[in-house]
C-alpha cells in the first residue's frame, strides 16, 4: 500500500506473527508477535507511516550511510577532506538529517514472507564520496526476522549499517529487561559520546552484561545507557514481559541504548508511550567514529570490497524456547 507522501507499506506474515516494513529507510513499522493468547507490538513504532518525515529518535530505521558518530562532522579520505552536516553539535549522527533513513527507497515483494528495497545514493549524498548501490532485503522465517544489507560503490568510501529499532517488547518499560551481552570490553566514549580510542574491560562495570543483569541493576540511578561493546560473538539476548529477543550478526560492535531521551513526537502505535526508557534498541555495527580513530578498523567500502552485513533478530515467548 501507499500513503499520501509516496511511503509504502509492506507486511510479512507467518502464523500469528506480522512485520510492517516501510519504504521510507526501510523502517520496521510495527513488529506483532503472540504472547499469553494475544498479540503484542514488540517495537515502538508511529501509528500513521506520514509522521516518520520527523522521526528524531530513528525509530526502526536502517541508519547510515554511517551510523553512530562522526567526530567534528568530518574526516579525510585519501588525503580529500570531507565536510558532513552538523545534526549533534559539533558531530554528525547516522549520516546526517538526509541520511538513508530520509530516503524513499524502492520496493519489491520479494517472496511470499520478505521483501527488497534497493537506493541509489549518488557521490556527495550528504557530503560523503561516492556512488553506492544499496539493497536491504528483509525476511520473515517463523519468529526469526532476518536484515540482509549490501552495498557496492564507485570509488573509496565508508559504509556502516545499523539496523534501529526500540524493542518494547510489548512492556511500558525495558527497565526490568534482563541483558545478555557476549562482549568483554567496550569504547569509552567522552562528554560528546564519542570515542576516547580506548578498548577497555567490562570486567567490575556495572554494565557488564556478560553473564546477564537487568537493566535497573546495571543502572539503578536511572541516568540509561548509550554505549558501544565490543563483541566476543556476534550474540546477544533479552527476556523482559514474557518474551525472548536474541540478536545474532557478523558486526563486531554493538550499541546498546536504553533510550532515556525518548519522548513521544508523534502519535504512537496502539499500546505504546514512548516515554523514557520505553524501548531498548540493540544496534549491530561497526566501531563507531572510527574514520578519525587510529586503531580502529575504518569500515571502507571499495568497487573491489562491497559491503554485506547480516543480522536476525528472533523474539518468541519465554515457553516456547
Amino acid at each position: 500500500m501507499s500513503d499520501r507522501s509516496g511511503i509504502r507499506r509492506h507486511v510479512l506474515e507467518e502464523g500469528d506473527v506480522s512485520v510492517a516494513i516501510l519504504n521510507r529507510g526501510c523502517i520496521t513499522q510495527d513488529w506483532q508477535v503472540p504472547l499469553r493468547g494475544a498479540r503484542v507490538p514488540v517495537v515502538l513504532g508511529y501509528a500513521d507511516p506520514a509522521d516518520y518525515a520527523h522521526n528524531p529518535a530513528y525509530l526502526g530505521v536502517i541508519a547510515g550511510r554511517v551510523a553512530n558518530r562522526i567526530s567534528g562532522a568530518g574526516f579525510s579520505l585519501d588525503e580529500v577532506c570531507h565536510d558532513l552536516p552538523v545534526n549533534e553539535a559539533p558531530n554528525h549522527i547516522h549520516g546526517g538529517p538526509q541520511g538513508l533513513h530520509a530516503r524513499l527507497w524502492d520496493m519489491e515483494v520479494a517472496g511470499p514472507r520478505a521483501v527488497r528495497l534497493t537506493l541509489v545514493s549518488p557521490h556527495g549524498e550528504g557530503g560523503y564520496p561516492g556512488r553506492l548501490d544499496l539493497t536491504v532485503t528483509v525476511r520473515l522465517e517463523a519468529d526469526a526476522l532476518i536484515y540482509d544489507m549490501a552495498a557496492t560503490s564507485d570509488r573509496p568510501t565508508l559504509l556502516n549499517l545499523a539496523q534501529h529499532s526500540y524493542y518494547s517488547l510489548g512492556a511500558e518499560s525495558c527497565r526490568d529487561f534482563h541483558v545478555t551481552l557476549p562482549a568483554s570490553r567496550y569504547t569509552p566514549n567522552d562528554a560528546a559520546k564519542i570515542p576516547t580510542g580506548e578498548v577497555a574491560p567490562v570486567m567490575g562495570c556495572p554494565f557488564d552484561f556478560r553473564n546477564g543483569r537487568r537493566i535497573s541493576e546495571a543502572d539503578p540511578k536511572g541516568q540509561g545507557f548509550d554505549m558501544n561493546f565490543v563483541l566476543d560473538r556476534g550474540q546477544a539476548r533479552v527476556t523482559g514481559n514474557g518474551l525472548v529477543l536474541k540478536v545474532e550478526t557478523d558486526q563486531p560492535c554493538l550499541q546498546l541504548y536504553t533510550g532515556q531521551y525518548l519522548s513521544a513526537e508523534h502519535s504512537p502505535l496502539p499500546g505504546q508511550s514512548h516515554a523514557p526508557f520505553a524501548g531498548l534498541c540493540l544496534e549491530p555495527q561497526g566501531y563507531p567514529n572510527a574514520v578519525n580513530m587510529p586503531g580502529f578498523p575504518c569500515p571502507l567500502v571499495t568497487p573491489e570490497q562491497p559491503y554485506c552485513q547480516r543480522t536476525t533478530v528472533r523474539i518468541y515467548e519465554e515457553d516456547a524456547a
